[in-house]
């Protein structure tokens, strides 16, 4: 029988070209070009931090890939082309800083005919996620929904949704789809009865959907975990079941809360078993709570946040997006974003993320760039990324560092090349071919167009997207802060200057942009690493920190405490190493692109300023 199979096989090889074992993963891809020995894309949960297989304290910073996939015109795939998928990972990486996505994915064009997975489109999908793992970019798909399917919108609707397959709306017997007097999208979730009728009946699991959809979520990631190289899977840092979930319909004197305990975290359980089954055991589930947990406006927001879910540990990550509705409505925010607007939100979403001992993501955030209230958008990005990066509004940071705690993970809405070249029918229908902005319900939030030639651009200020962040920390951070000098039309915003207490550092820094991280080191041998943004060429970029000061810093090498390097991917962006031998030390760098050459003596003056004053708001 070995002889007669062996046979077979060759015969096999001949007449195919190649064998296929299900089960059995494709040979490991070579790690993206730039690597140095301790990049490693594997992310794990411990001790509510995001870390990786040193240990190291890793933050996941990016964009949504992209809002594409709700729409039909390339049929459920963020890219028309694995062409383009590596030209917007090229372009985010280097224009946009992003070191992770967000890779939506549509349950509609998964499983078109129940019971049935398409492989041709997890194929394509696939190889999408895969220009970005070898652009040095982490993934986590999300299964993406809003207003559970687009099947439930008339052809003629002032609306249109995205998520679960038509058959699914067929099972239904859902009322003709109405949301009344609405001026904006989101208000189908709670007016419009199809869209209410039906994600009741999902949470409920009638007619078996709830089922259908665990099981292609099973067989996706099984297929997503078979033909990615083992380096590649390396770099899926999770999965997100479940865009936004909201029950449409409470029980009889069900509230919000009672809603999540019995009906949402159960789901969860169960996806994360499917996850288990299918080979992912070692990613955490990105779980969200109620959409509405966290809202900004008191009528909408509801009691959740997965308070009764207990300890999540290294198999959760709390998942949560945040968009200031204020700002959003043009009605009750009539100004811009000032200094810390968002302190008190993003605090929330770190300590329910603390409480639940596991780590936190804002896997979605953003402001529309086009309409009525889009002259918001650079102050309300810019304190929204300064309220990721610290708990403290600028004005508080130089008094009280300490305070500032952990730099949160989010990933920005959205990314999507094809913004403003759209060619979308609308619901299927002929005579509404959408072509501008996001093409999807007049949004237009993609921080990325392409220009006539082709070329990949921002739409925003690369000083706000771009940004210097500590992508992994050997230790434990204490604060982080960043002033960015983003600009809102012809004014420059500064939210955090250096104080007048520190003259030298003052003079340093001048009118450029500035990081600066406190971490007290682990003793391990891979060094603290923060992006540099594109800004930040090596030969204006200066470095003070206790472990040397330097202008222009060297390359990295394992015996220099303070170097630069390429980051992993081939794309042009670079980060900074610091090395820090020790354990338990407090240690300090100051990042700027201020003074054009400045002397020993400045720089030998302001890190003994940054280390007088580091002792005393620290230790």
């Amino acid at each position: 029988m070995p002889t007669i199979r062996a046979r077979l096989l060759v015969v096999l090889i001949v007449l195919f070209g190649s064998v296929s074992v299900a089960g059995v993963p494709p040979a490991a891809a070579a790690p993206p070009p730039g690597s140095l020995w301790f990049d490693d894309p594997a992310v794990t949960v411990r001790d509510g931090r995001f870390t990786d297989a040193h240990g190291r304290e890793i933050v996941l910073r990016g964009f949504n890939v992209s809002g594409e996939t709700k729409l039909a015109e390339n049929k459920g795939l963020p890219f028309a082309s694995v062409a383009d998928a590596r030209t917007s990972a090229t372009a985010l990486r280097a224009l946009g800083g992003g070191n992770t996505v967000r890779f939506l994915l549509s349950w509609a064009y998964a499983e078109p005919e129940r019971g049935q997975v398409d492989t041709a489109y997890l194929a394509a999908a696939t190889d999408q996620m895969k220009a970005f793992l070898d652009a040095g970019i982490r993934v986590y798909p999300d299964f993406h929904q809003d207003l559970y399917s687009r099947h439930l919108f008339d052809t003629d609707s002032w609306y249109t949704g995205d998520g679960a397959p038509k058959w699914a709306v067929d099972a239904g017997n859902y009322p003709d789809e109405s949301c009344g007097i609405c001026l904006f999208w989101g208000q189908n979730i709670t007016q419009n009865e199809a869209v209410k009728r039906a994600t009741y009946d999902f949470w409920h699991n009638a007619h078996g959907v709830q089922d259908a959809f665990l099981a292609t979520a099973q067989k996706t990631m099984e297929y997503v975990r078979q033909h990615l190289g083992a380096d590649q899977f390396k770099g899926i840092a999770g999965f997100d079941p479940y865009n936004e979930p909201h029950a449409g319909v409470h029980d009889s004197g069900q509230t919000s809360r009672a809603w999540e305990k019995d009906v949402l975290w159960p789901f969860y359980e169960k996806f994360r078993t499917r996850m288990d089954t299918a080979g992912w055991r070692d990613k955490p589930a990105f779980v969200e709570p109620n959409l509405f947990w966290n809202a900004n406006l008191d009528f909408q927001k509801q009691e959740g946040g997965l308070l009764d879910a207990g300890t999540l540990g290294p198999r959760y990550v709390f998942n949560t997006h945040f968009y200031d509705q204020k700002a959003i409505s043009g009605v009750f925010m009539w100004g811009k974003a000032a200094d810390g607007q968002y302190a008190g939100d993003f605090r929330t979403v770190r300590d329910r993320a603390a409480a639940a001992r596991t780590a936190a993501v804002v896997s979605e955030f953003g402001h529309p760039l086009a309409g009525n209230v889009s002259d918001k958008a650079p102050t309300v990005l810019k304190a929204m990324y300064q309220a990721l990066d610290s708990r403290l509004k600028g004005a508080d940071w130089w008094t009280d560092p300490a305070a500032s705690g952990p730099v949160l993970s989010g990933s920005q809405w959205q990314w999507d090349i094809y913004n403003g070249r759209h060619r979308e029918l609308m619901n299927g229908n002929p005579d509404k071919v959408l072509t501008t902005g996001d093409a999807w319900n007049d949004e237009d939030l993609s921080a990325v167009r392409l220009d006539d030639a082709g070329k990949p651009v921002l739409r925003q200020d690369a000083r706000l997207l771009d940004r210097l962040y500590p992508s992994a920390t050997a230790g434990r951070t204490v604060g982080f802060t960043y002033e960015d000098r983003s600009r809102d039309g012809s004014t420059t915003l500064t939210w955090n200057p250096v104080p007048g207490s520190l003259p030298n550092v003052q003079r340093l820094v001048g009118s450029g942009q500035y990081g600066l991280l406190l971490w007290r080191s682990d003793g391990g041998p891979a060094p603290t690493e923060l992006h540099l943004p594109a800004s930040f060429p090596t030969a204006s970029t200066t470095v003070v920190s206790d472990l040397g000061t330097a202008h222009a810093p060297p390359a990295y090498t394992t015996s220099t405490p303070v170097g630069v390097a390429p980051e992993p991917g081939g794309t042009g962006s670079r980060r900074l190493l610091l090395t820090a031998p020790d354990s338990g030390v407090l240690h300090y760098a100051l990042v700027t692109n201020g003074a054009a050459a400045p002397s020993a003596d400045l720089l030998a003056a302001a890190r003994s300023e940054l280390a007088a004053w580091a002792a005393k708001e620290v230790n």
